[in-house]
């Protein structure tokens, strides 16, 4: 399992989004184990809709902290640390894409541009604002790693990379979750203006997006 350290210059790089995965009983390059159609089908949405994931919550963070760094510079280092998880999470499902001959996202371009937005946006209107939109986020999130752990518990001894990105599955629920306490106990989120409102648009954006990128 590579480290964060050699991971994260990984995540600067681009990964083309006409990259396709193999059919059927493909041969994973991680751990060289045929795999059938059926589990392979599963490990591609894994890792193709984590990624996706995983770029939107970095583009979110890095449109908060181009904001909050001079409306609010004591949130900033926060920001910065929940920034720098991202990275990591983001550099993993990057390696996993390129190791594992996994199409992305079509929609990656528009997550690109969408979660810059959706980070910049909040953080104009507030830090609580933004740390709602942490929160919301966050929720989605856990949840999505939640499931999808349940859904991979029975590959886990079919072959070593389930177990391996199973244990990622679980490392970055933590850190999501982390996130979220931050945004709540930390940082006063449910005190935001509208806050079930904002929350719950931005919920159901993650949900869509989401879907979506399970599908394209």
């Amino acid at each position: 399992m590579l480290s964060r350290r050699q991971l994260i210059p990984i995540a600067t790089k681009s990964v083309s989004p006409f990259l396709r995965s193999s059919i059927t009983c493909r041969r994973i390059s991680m751990g060289r184990k045929e795999l059938s159609e059926k589990d392979s089908n599963i490990l591609d949405s894994v890792i193709r809709v984590d990624q996706a994931g995983e770029l939107g919550a970095n583009q979110i963070y890095k449109g908060q902290h181009f904001i909050l760094q001079f409306t609010d510079p004591k949130v900033a280092p926060t920001i910065q640390h929940m920034w720098d998880q991202e990275k990591y999470h983001l550099a993993t499902f990057d390696n996993y894409v390129l190791k594992n001959r996994v199409r992305p996202t079509f929609l990656r371009p528009f997550w690109d541009i969408a979660g810059f937005a959706l980070g910049a946006g909040t953080a104009l209107l507030g830090t609580k604002a933004a740390m709602a939109c942490t929160e919301a986020v966050e929720t989605v999130i856990g949840g999505h790693y939640n499931d999808q752990l349940r859904e991979t518990a029975h590959l886990e001894n079919k072959a070593p990379e389930f177990k391996e990105i199973r244990s990622h599955l679980a490392e970055f629920r933590d850190d999501e979750l982390e996130h979220l306490n931050t945004a709540v106990e930390g940082w006063n989120a449910k005190e935001a203006p509208a806050h079930a409102l904002l929350t719950n648009a931005i919920q159901m954006g993650c949900k869509a997006a989401i879907w979506m990128c399970k599908r394209f």
